[in-house]
């Protein structure tokens, strides 16, 4: 009995790590009012089998973060058509990360508040929604905020998509941060240029 009691104790240790490891991945940075919020685009995925919302704040304005969040493609490199982005407009292949096989398309836009994309058609296997939003606090500070909401079509592939939210959401969240970064550094940057330029012109 001291063996089965052992294991039982173990399990349960292990299952309690793995629930509050879930939902920290699951709504990483988000506050609980974040969380439960309803945000545009929701109302694409009525009874999603997973919603995830992660959150960071970024010091600057929100056009800046706007720009940066339409041509973000992965680690450093932009799409500039992306800033032409309408309603019914496929997503660029490669945009955000995401892999191709995701068609997803524009279903709501509002510059510098928010973007929709849902998966574009009938014939995608998930039915997905991913939104992102920008929350103004003053001029310079900008909470920017990100949503998916998934229904599954079959219940085996509820395990399949839990299995994959750690990678998934470790790939949100180094997008966003590379938001961050990129935009909170571009004033410096642009300092930096035009020291450069007056130095050039002592020269």
């Amino acid at each position: 009995m001291g063996n089965v009691t052992k294991r039982i104790a173990k399990t349960s240790v292990a299952l309690a790590v793995l629930c509050g490891a879930r939902r920290y991945y699951r709504n990483w940075g988000a506050t609980k009012v974040e969380c439960q919020m309803r945000l545009p685009g929701d109302a694409l995925v009525a009874d999603p089998a997973v919603q995830t919302t992660e959150a960071l704040y970024i010091d600057a304005q929100s056009s800046a973060v706007w720009h940066w969040l339409l041509q973000m493609d992965g680690p450093g490199r932009v799409h500039p058509q992306s800033e032409q982005l309408a309603v019914g407009d496929a997503v660029p292949q490669g945009w955000m990360g995401l892999p191709d096989a995701l068609a997803l398309s524009v279903a709501e836009i509002v510059s510098e508040k928010y973007i929709v994309l849902t998966t574009a058609g009938g014939d995608s296997r998930w039915n997905v929604v991913w939104s992102f939003h920008l929350q103004p606090h003053w001029e310079d500070r900008v909470r920017l905020l990100t949503r998916a909401r998934i229904a599954l079509r079959h219940p085996g592939e509820v395990f399949a998509m839990e299995m994959a939210r750690p990678i998934v959401a470790l790939g949100t969240r180094g997008l966003l941060l590379g938001i961050k970064h990129r935009v909170e550094r571009l004033p410096s940057e642009q300092s930096l240029s035009g020291v450069k330029c007056v130095d050039r012109q002592r020269v």
